[in-house]
């Protein structure tokens, strides 16, 4: 016997052709819909709401669907109460489990509605008692463990899409498009640096996920004018950038490249790996900076101004620095620790690390990606960041102009 539910959304739904896609999804999870209703706004910055009967097979197929379409912001008319089950097995969600999006998220329990502490996408949400009442958090598979109080099925749950563009100039009014290329540098570079002095006047942190391609093409003293500026105050990285902006500090080569000169030095395809015995010798990257073996750098002056960094490796890496979580899921908690109170994130040169960053983000906070490649940004948006931005350019110019655009005094030697 088929089931039915009614749910509504509003938003800017024909320009950004978020209703389509909500009709397509029906369709590709073998549904039926009805439009019941469907209010269009009239002016450019109004909004228009669609009230629409969903179908499905039966109950499962349906708790499927709406949890898929909650990832566009759909909400049930009726959302009811939240179903709880009881994880049977660490590591394993009961069946059912309710699916996370990374959007604002709210659960109704004994007819109140409680906000979740952490959105966080492709996750479950756990059911806390402590003296205050019910907690409701996002928690990864990894984590359940037996006992734990985990909602299933999709009633009792309402998302909410976040406004981060606004209408008239705002941070992120720059970015109509998800990848942008054509566009002025000069002002997209002059924006987000706007976003940036937003979020820490805000009183929020700066994140950033670099790859190795800041230090290859000679950006590494832009960063460090930056986070002696203040505007870096949590870095995500692989073993790789870390490695080589250590190579770069010791040696005055990346890979085996002198970056001065542009072209490779003899014996020069060893530095890395010396760079990281070197650094292995000293124990981190906090003893080497204290002990004076390691003098300059990116990773020399986060250490200084006592910034945060989460160095995260993979099966490829060399060494790899005492720093680097070789354990991923150990890792992603590591990130996952450091996202409280971030107001902005910038990601550069690095696709792995930036989806990866991606999966872990509220949609609440902004996101611009800057890559040479469009597709590291499409992927961003493809894995379910809706709020991920970018600009295709060179990574290395890119930082250099939003250096002299946060730091005055910042001029490359």
């Amino acid at each position: 016997m088929s089931s039915s539910e009614t749910v509504e959304v509003s938003g800017h739904l024909m320009d950004s052709g978020i209703l389509s896609r909500i009709l397509d999804d029906i369709r590709e999870y073998e549904g039926d819909y009805v439009i019941d209703r469907f209010e269009v706004g009239h002016e450019a910055h109004d909004t228009s709401t669609a009230t629409i009967t969903v179908t499905a097979e039966d109950d499962e197929a349906l708790q499927r669907l709406l949890m898929r379409l909650q990832t566009r912001g759909v909400n049930q008319v009726d959302p009811g109460e939240a179903t709880l089950s009881e994880a049977e097995l660490d590591g394993v969600f009961p069946d059912g489990f309710y699916s996370t999006t990374n959007l604002p998220t709210k659960v109704r329990l004994s007819g109140r509605w409680y906000d979740v502490a952490n959105p966080e996408m492709d996750c479950g949400l756990v059911v806390e008692e402590d003296a205050d009442g019910p907690r409701v958090i996002t928690l990864p598979m990894s984590d359940v463990l037996v006992g734990m109080q985990v909602v299933t099925g999709a009633s009792g749950i309402k998302v909410q899409i976040p406004e981060l563009q606004q209408e008239q100039g705002g941070s992120f009014g720059f970015m109509e498009s998800d990848v942008s290329s054509e566009k002025p540098q000069a002002v997209l570079v002059r924006q987000v640096a706007d976003g940036m002095r937003e979020a820490k006047d805000n009183g929020k942190k700066v994140l950033w996920v670099l790859g190795p391609g800041v230090v290859h093409t000679g950006a590494a003293p832009a960063m460090v004018a930056m986070v002696h500026a203040g505007f870096v105050d949590v870095l995500f990285a692989g073993n790789a950038l870390a490695t080589h902006d250590i190579e770069s500090a010791l040696y005055g080569t990346s890979l085996g490249v002198d970056l001065a000169m542009g072209r490779g030095v003899e014996h020069g395809h060893e530095h890395h790996i010396r760079a990281l015995n070197t650094i292995r010798k000293e124990g981190s990257i906090r003893n080497a900076v204290e002990s004076g073996v390691l003098t300059g750098g990116i990773m020399h002056a986060m250490v200084t101004h006592d910034k945060e960094f989460v160095l995260v490796g993979s099966v490829r890496d060399d060494g790899p620095l005492p720093d680097v979580h070789t354990d991923v899921i150990e890792g992603q908690r590591a990130m996952r620790a450091k996202l409280p109170d971030v107001g902005f994130c910038l990601m550069a040169a690095t696709m792995l690390h930036s989806v990866a960053t991606g999966n872990i983000l509220p949609s609440s906070i902004p996101l611009v990606c800057v890559d040479i490649n469009p597709a590291t940004v499409t992927k961003l948006a493809d894995r379910g960041s809706s709020q991920a931005r970018g600009i295709v350019t060179d990574v290395g110019l890119f930082l250099e102009q939003l250096a002299g655009e946060l730091v005055p005094a910042y001029r490359r030697s």
